[in-house]
Formats: structure tokens, C-alpha cells, sequence
């Protein structure tokens, strides 16, 4: 899947010129965390939750008359005084933001919102601000495909798909592993070598396609000591 997929076009956004309590007020009536920038049809940063927690107004800026804070250069305590104090969105936004584009992989996209913490990114096409995918998107869209009903198959077809996915993962223990499926009961025996295996691979067979039940009969074996226990 693209980020197009899952994109919403034509976000709402703001001008630098945007006073930082109307931001605030759009954030709250469209229940978004973070607003779009632009100036001139160009994207040029993100005003976010984050970049309204330490205000004047809430008495949570920083202290600039801490001992400690004085190791800090002047221009550092004047741009946080800026960003506590500022009354416009320019004055409190983060500049160049990361963006992606309608081509990026959703993959990838989801790899920055993880890695950066991040709860949206702007999605930008030749200089121009075309979507925004917000982490809410992908929750939307993971919700109605876990509603899709999957295609409806057998006994024997529920068995293939499921040796299908303990073949083609690489840790997965191969040779000792069974699988029978009957009335739409799959049952597991043999043996695994962490808790771990045994949990994914009862997932491999419960959302197998046509498998209404998983019987879990596989036989712990500790790795250090060889002895075995039993599924509980």
C-alpha cells in the first residue's frame, strides 16, 4: 500500500500569521494533535500539541532564571522565551517538517511516524501540500480490514494455508510442528522451544482462513535443559 491510500486530501491548515489561540481553537473543533503550515501554497512547518505545552499561560515555560539553565547560550533561552510567549503560529512552529509523498510506501511511512514519534505527516507533491496521514488513518484502516469477512475455504484448505506460513516464516520450527484441521478445528501438536513460538504460531492458525478453533496441544521443549513440559 502508498500513502495515497489511506491519505486525507485537502487538509485544513494555517498561516504563519495564524494567532496561536486559533490554532489551538481548530485543533480542538476538528480533534486533530497537529496543523499544516503553509504560506504561499508551500508547506513550511507543523504547529503541534507538543509545540503548546510549555506556555506562559499555563505557567509551564521554562525556567529561565534556573542556575542550570544559564549554561545555555543566550540564543537558546531567547527562542524558548519566543516559543512560550509567541502569540503567532511562526513563532511557536516546527520548520521543516518531514514529509512524504503519495508514492511513499505506507511502510515506510509508518517506520518515521514510529521512529520520530510523530502522530501525522504531511504528504507533499511538487512543492505542495496535497494530503495528511495521521496515525489515526492507519487505525481506521486496520479496523475495516480486520472486518473483512476472509474468503471462505475448507478443512484442507485451512491446512494448506497454514503450512503455507510455517514453510515461508524463517523461525518457525519447521520439523516439529503438525497441523490438522477438521470441522473447522485446527489442532497444533508437536513441539516448540519458546513461549513465544507457541503464541504466533497459535495466531497462525486461528487467523487461518476457515479455522473457527484452535486446539493447543504443543509440547514446550527447554532449550538449556531438554526437558519438556507440556501444554497446559
Amino acid at each position: 500500500m502508498l500513502v495515497s491510500d489511506l491519505m486525507k486530501p485537502e487538509p485544513s491548515t494555517v498561516a504563519p500569521d495564524t494567532t496561536v489561540l486559533d490554532a489551538a481553537r481548530i485543533m480542538l473543533a476538528l480533534r486533530v494533535s497537529g496543523l499544516p503550515v503553509v504560506e504561499a501554497g508551500h508547506l513550511v512547518g507543523m504547529v503541534t500539541e507538543g509545540d503548546l505545552l510549555r506556555r506562559e499561560e499555563l505557567d509551564t515555560a521554562p525556567d529561565s532564571t534556573s542556575w542550570w539553565r544559564n549554561f545555555f547560550t543566550p540564543s537558546r533561552l531567547a527562542a524558548d522565551y519566543v516559543h512560550s510567549h509567541g502569540r503567532h503560529v511562526a513563532e511557536v512552529m516546527s520548520g521543516k517538517p518531514v514529509t512524504v509523498t503519495p508514492q511513499t510506501p505506507l511502510a515506510e511511512a509508518v517506520t518515521i511516524l514510529l521512529g520520530k514519534g510523530y502522530k501525522r505527516l504531511p504528504v507533499v507533491e511538487n512543492g505542495a501540500l496535497v494530503g495528511m496521514l495521521s496515525r489515526a488513518d492507519l487505525l481506521a484502516a486496520l479496523a475495516h480490514k480486520m472486518l473483512e469477512k476472509p474468503q471462505a475455504t475448507d478443512d484442507a484448505g485451512a491446512k494448506t494455508h497454514i503450512e503455507h506460513e510455517l514453510a515461508r516464516l524463517a523461525w518457525t520450527p519447521k520439523q516439529s510442528v503438525r497441523v490438522q484441521v477438521s470441522d473447522h478445528v485446527a489442532t497444533l501438536e508437536g513441539s516448540v522451544f519458546a513461549d513465544t513460538e507457541r503464541e504466533a504460531i497459535r495466531v497462525i492458525a486461528e487467523t487461518a482462513p476457515g479455522v473457527e478453533r484452535v486446539v493447543d496441544n504443543l509440547v514446550f521443549v527447554d532449550p538449556g535443559s531438554g526437558l519438556a513440559f507440556p501444554a497446559m
